[in-house]
């Protein structure tokens, strides 16, 4: 079955990680061996092949590139236009991606249409993967002007926030509601088309969003506050109001989303239980609030900096998201439902979106 998933960081892995996605994943794991520097080395699970064989034909897939002031813990650029300038390498990647035949942007309903006709059709082996750009976190705007031009280049959704301060607006592990320059982003993202990504958000910003946004808003990747009680999950008010606005949530594939109590860098996905199985009861959350399995997705973030050693012990790669469809099946999910969670809902929301 056709797979949308609403949440991919290729660029990252690709300009900051070294990866390079169109090798076989032995062949990057390999080249991996030994290394430190990152907490997944060696145990990536995303390349284009691997897409390929679990019929991920389409994706969201991010820009990102965080500002952090002088004495921040987190990791980042010491100024918004070197962010703006990492965000532009990854630009160059995907376009690189498209002169190779790996992957093609899509803009519009028209073309969206025509790659979901490809891939459900006899497409060949080597089909392209189309993606829709997005921007994880604002900070790397540096002007009206940039994110006009953004546009330009392909941009069609947006998240103000990711983690910490932010120059737009706090994200996960932080508090308080958008600055000025955020309110200020949503007022040109609305006059653009471009899509709010909630994801992140905190909930002051989260609120305020969604009183001064008028457009169109969709969560990529976020679980259920109410299984995994932590800020970084979306609860279930927020829930009901994105429903209410005709949104989808993607499912995120980090465990420590998907596990209570997870402590990340010790605990360990097959002693804690953590298997697809788990995702499912978030996705059965969500279900039961909405009342029916229109406002429900998949937003792996499978390359989101974590590898095997977090996320789910039954998946070894971005290929077995495939295996979801036989536990929604198992489940009791009809196959109409199990088709709208693993593609038809992100497609119905941008075909809304594009008409």
């Amino acid at each position: 079955m056709l797979i949308f998933d609403a949440h991919l960081d290729l660029s990252m892995n690709a300009v900051e990680w070294n990866r390079d996605l169109t090798r076989p994943l032995a062949e990057v794991r390999r080249r991996e061996e030994g290394k430190t520097d990152l907490k997944d080395r060696g145990n990536g699970v995303c390349t284009f092949e691997e897409m390929r064989r679990g019929e991920i034909g389409l994706c969201i897939a991010t820009q990102i590139a965080r500002y952090v002031r002088e004495g921040s813990p987190l990791p980042g650029y010491h100024s918004p236009e070197i962010a703006w300038a990492i965000t532009q390498a990854q630009l160059a990647w995907y376009r690189a991606m498209e002169e190779a035949g790996q992957m093609v942007q899509i803009v519009d309903r028209e073309g969206l249409n025509q790659h979901v006709e490809l891939w459900q059709g006899e497409r060949p082996d080597d089909a392209p993967i189309g993606y829709i750009l997005s921007l994880e976190g604002a900070d790397s705007i540096l002007s009206p002007a940039h994110l006009e031009r953004a546009y330009a280049d392909g941009l069609r959704a947006l998240g103000p926030a990711h983690y910490g301060e932010g120059r737009y607006a706090p994200g996960t592990g932080a508090r308080g509601g958008l600055s000025a320059l955020g309110r200020e982003l949503l007022k040109e993202m609305m006059s653009l088309g471009i899509v709010l990504d909630a994801t992140h958000l905190t909930d002051e910003g989260f609120w305020e969003a969604m009183e001064l946004f008028d457009g169109p808003v969709w969560a990529s990747h976020h679980n259920c506050r109410t299984l995994v009680p932590d800020q970084r999950q979306i609860d279930d008010q927020q829930i009901q109001h994105l429903i209410e606005r005709g949104s989808v949530i993607g499912m995120a594939f980090d465990a420590w989303m998907m596990h209570p109590g997870w402590v990340r860098g010790e605990t360990l996905p097959r002693e804690a239980g953590v298997n697809l199985e788990r995702i499912v009861m978030h996705i059965d959350h969500i279900c039961q609030l909405a009342g029916n399995a229109r406002h429900v997705g998949i937003g792996s973030d499978l390359d989101g900096g974590y590898g095997t050693e977090q996320c789910p012990y039954d998946l070894e790669t971005i290929g077995d998201l495939q295996k979801l469809t036989e536990i929604l099946r198992n489940r009791g999910y009809s196959e109409e439902d199990v088709t709208a969670i693993m593609h038809g809902n992100w497609i119905r929301q941008l075909n809304e979106i594009w008409s």
